[in-house]
């Protein structure tokens, strides 16, 4: 396994390790006003929801490697403790990036993207129209995690109001994934889309507690067939079934293991037991 001395790289370094090996990560579009009322827009990838009660999400601007001055997007919710953070889909990726230039603090990368305004209901800042997502929400604070270049700036917001594009909902009224269809950032110039091929459902034990691998039988345990996440999937029961397939009792060993592994991939897990035991 090859191992990194952080202290032995250069910070650009060190950069592409972390943010090509932390993927995918969400991105948040910032949008926020200066003291004269200056718009601002921006990108940043350091970002995710920390809380539900109450609602924070946090994104961190990073002092620039190069010269270690703030973004300002900083400059600005230090003046004004408020800011819209929107998603970004793949409809507005490509404006997104543009608006990621580094732009003098007193353009507006509103224009200079091609979005359209919306004035928020409870901030300052304002919405962007085009974006599936909205977020108004104040500063409660603001935490330097350091004052060299390259270091972050967490930026804790709290949710006042969210603003959803009716055209991402299911017909629960749930956000669905592959009409939400988000852009996520990933290292060097790659980002990631949502489609069919690239989520898949994972249920949670939430309701019951899995049995664990050491409770899974050693034959079944040690095969060379099932792999972790085979084996994962059979410990997420809260109890090994009782066997009803009878059909299985004369297969070998390897038959029943490749037979129960097509059973996971459809996610029957009760099935794959019943074959194994």
């Amino acid at each position: 396994m090859k191992e990194i001395d952080i202290h032995a790289i250069s910070s650009q370094e060190l950069y592409k390790y972390l943010t090509s090996s932390v993927t995918p990560r969400p991105i948040a579009l910032v949008s926020t006003v200066d003291k004269d009322g200056i718009n601002n827009l921006s990108p940043f990838s350091f970002f995710n929801v920390f809380s539900i009660n109450p609602p924070i999400l946090i994104f961190s601007p990073v002092n620039r490697l190069r010269n270690n001055t703030k973004k300002d997007t900083l400059n600005n919710v230090s003046q004004i403790k408020e800011c819209v953070i929107s998603l970004v889909n793949t409809k507005i990726a490509q404006q997104v990036s543009l608006a990621s230039s580094n732009y003098s603090a007193n353009e507006d990368e509103f224009k200079k993207a091609g979005f359209n305004k919306i004035k928020a209901s409870l901030v300052k800042p304002c919405l962007i129209k085009e974006a599936p997502v909205n977020f108004e929400c104040k500063v409660n604070n603001i935490i330097s995690l350091g004052d060299n270049g390259g270091a972050g700036n967490l930026i804790i917001c709290e949710v006042l109001k969210i603003h959803i594009d009716e055209g991402i909902l299911d017909q629960d009224e749930q956000i669905d994934p592959l009409k939400l269809d988000i852009v996520s950032r990933l290292g060097a110039n790659w980002y990631g889309k949502t489609n069919q091929d690239s989520i898949y459902k994972i249920v949670k034990p939430v309701s019951r507690i899995g049995i664990g691998f050491d409770n899974i039988p050693q034959e079944i345990l040690s095969s060379e067939i099932l792999s972790g996440s085979d084996l994962a999937m059979l410990a997420s029961v809260d109890t090994i079934p009782n066997k009803k397939n009878t059909d299985s009792l004369s297969l070998k060993t390897e038959e029943k293991h490749t037979l129960a592994k097509k059973l996971l991939e459809k996610g029957k897990i009760i099935e794959a037991w019943e074959i194994l035991i």
